[in-house]
């Protein structure tokens, strides 16, 4: 009987070793926020074979080949920007389709924690073979795609405007050719008072089960009414992104003249259509997103619409623009969330943004910095917070690709592809 028990203890000691020394990763003692399983704790993470294979509390080290220090740092899931420009190329006269108004991902997102970034109409039927080639195919990042309706893609000025080039049926069959890469279609920049290109992109929508992003690019005014947008033309699933903009040639969700959320906007969100930042070069103001906040309202995901033009401007990149609804008095479990899990529901891909077990072993590791930080937008108006997050540590697909301060034992970066 003795010998069985000691069997039974060496058996279980060795089985306690042998999953201990299959850690490629152990991350200890953070507190892990994960808003699909409604975690809010300090636990360990353990990764092995770039899954997530443990999420509890004091998972032993020992063999385990990194161990990350993670204690008074947040651990969430890797973080997904549903709007960024990632069709970076040196063609002239081509705006965010293969032109230089776009940026490499790279260098962009790792280092705030992003490990999914989502093109935002940079390609259309006709170039996106050339765009999954020469960015998605080649970028650390996860790259996805909301496919323009413009054939052409996002090439600014009359290629826009060609209603000709939106072809409902062939950007459907391109989105059925590259399931894996393409999540939606896009809506960007039109200029006349019609709903051709809305209405097209929905279709393209209701022949693939995908959404559509639109993004009211202006018109002559009256602008088009957001309110008939939300309850006539798109369906629940559907983004509005551009969310808190102020300018003439797009009706904002706030009065300008009471300051007030107007009231269908919040029945919009009710009814299913997320509402997303969008942030860019002139795609956010205080006075829009403050009334807003003030009213209960927050978007469903945040994102930057990061180019050329908005990454040295007020939006900075994904975690200013968290910074900047944390300033607004936005739950930082919310902010986790729509960060993450909610932009993942968006693009129906529900096998990222989240640490369930056997899940990708995407993790973005935040510090909560003190200081005194100020939070500006483009017409100047400014708020400040006591706090901002920074990003410790990028882990995509169980491979550690940021470390800013050393925080893993030891220091082994797993960058190249």
């Amino acid at each position: 009987m003795r010998k069985s028990i000691q069997l039974l203890i060496g058996l279980l000691l060795f089985s306690g070793w042998v999953q201990a020394q299959s850690y490629s990763i152990v991350i200890k003692g953070g507190r892990v926020i994960d808003p699909k399983n409604g975690i809010d704790a300090i636990l360990d993470v353990g990764i092995r074979d770039g899954k997530i294979v443990a999420v509890q509390k004091q998972l032993d080290t020992t063999g385990a080949k990194q161990v990350v220090m993670a204690a008074g740092m947040l651990v969430v899931p890797g973080l997904i920007d549903i709007h960024g420009h990632y069709f970076f190329g040196t063609e002239p006269d081509h705006y965010l389709s293969n032109g230089l108004t776009a940026v490499a991902p790279d260098g962009f997102t790792l280092r705030n924690g992003v490990t999914t970034s989502v093109d935002c109409g940079g390609a259309g039927w006709k170039n996106f073979t050339v765009f999954k080639r020469n960015i998605i195919d080649n970028s650390k990042t996860r790259i996805l795609s909301f496919l323009n309706i413009v054939g052409e893609g996002m090439r600014g000025g009359a290629w826009e405007q060609d209603t000709t080039d939106m072809n409902a049926r062939m950007a459907a069959a391109v989105a059925k050719q590259f399931p894996d890469h393409i999540v939606g279609f896009k809506v960007a920049h039109y200029e006349r008072r019609e709903w051709i290109p809305v209405d097209r992109a929905v279709e393209a929508g209701r022949l693939t089960n995908l959404p559509v992003i639109i993004d009211f690019g202006g018109s002559d005014p009256p602008p088009l009414s957001i309110e008939e947008l939300f309850f006539q033309h798109l369906r629940p699933g559907d983004i509005y992104t551009h969310a808190f903009t102020e300018l003439n040639r797009r009706e904002p969700i706030v009065d300008p003249a009471t300051r007030k959320l107007k009231p269908f906007v919040k029945k919009a969100q009710e009814r299913g259509i997320i509402f997303d930042v969008g942030y860019g070069g002139a795609s956010f103001v205080l006075s829009q997103a403050q009334p807003a906040a003030a009213a209960g309202f927050y978007p469903n995901t945040i994102s930057t619409d990061l180019h050329i033009g908005s990454m040295n401007a007020s939006m900075k990149d994904m975690l200013n623009v968290m910074n900047t609804f944390l300033a607004l008095k936005m739950d930082l479990k919310e902010l986790i969330k729509a960060s993450t899990w909610s932009p993942a529901l968006a693009i129906q891909r529900k096998d990222l943004g989240h640490l369930s077990v056997g899940a990708e072993a995407d993790v973005a590791i935040l510090q909560q910095m003190p200081g005194n930080f100020g939070f500006w937008d483009r017409s100047g108006a400014k708020i400040t917070s006591n706090q901002k997050l920074v990003c410790e540590m990028t882990i995509l697909g169980g491979k550690i690709v940021y470390d800013l301060n050393g925080i893993a034992r030891p220091i082994v970066l797993s960058y190249s592809k």
